[in-house]
């Protein structure tokens, strides 16, 4: 499978490199057009399809990431296992599953919908801001971790109780709580209620 990183541009077949083009939804998460990448996340933002994915291994722990350093938004804050945006008619669901597996070297078992979330989120560090109509997916994770160095800054599995002291200690994607939040019905059912989601 190809590495696309989400900053790395598309070459034509003229050989011309082309900007990343993210689909833009009406609020009904109805396709309506595509904008670049960046200018997408310009104030005051243009609403675009996204995902989040969650994974959780066999204890019922979630799988952090910790965004890379060198990524132009939200370098280096934690956040849910991966998240990105689908390729203009590239369906949620495959988008989940390539960028998991590209950025952290694993493909999602019983990747499954745990429904979208329309969020509007600036990032005051980088002046970004985050127009999302965001499916989310959850999943388990069972095989060893191979991250992306220019992707991924560190991982960490964690239970509810982890999560809340690193949530009340560290730094955070502007986004996390929302996602996550949407989530919980499905994690709770993919997870059980032994732990604790």
């Amino acid at each position: 499978m190809p590495i696309t990183p989400a900053t790395a541009t598309q070459t034509s077949s003229n050989g011309t490199a082309d900007a990343i083009l993210l689909e833009l939804v009406d609020e009904n998460g109805v396709t309506i057009g595509t904008a670049e990448k960046l200018a997408a996340h310009q104030p005051p933002g243009q609403l675009h399809r996204a995902f989040s994915v969650f994974l959780f291994d066999e204890r019922g722990r979630l799988l952090l990431q910790q965004r890379a350093l060198g990524k132009y938004h939200s370098p280096g804050v934690w956040s849910n296992t991966c998240c990105g945006h689908p390729y203009p008619g590239e369906a949620p669901f495959a988008a989940a599953a390539r960028r998991t597996f590209e950025e952290l070297g694993v493909s999602p078992s019983l990747l499954a919908e745990a429904g979208t979330v329309r969020y509007n989120h600036p990032d005051p560090k980088s002046g970004l801001v985050e127009q999302e109509y965001n499916h989310l997916f959850v999943g388990l994770v069972q095989s060893p971790l191979r991250p992306d160095a220019e992707e991924v800054g560190d991982t960490a599995f964690v239970t509810p109780a982890e999560l809340a002291e690193r949530h009340a200690g560290g730094t955070f994607s502007s986004w996390f709580m929302t996602v996550l939040d949407a989530a919980r019905p499905a994690v709770r059912e993919l997870t059980g209620p032994s732990a604790g989601w």
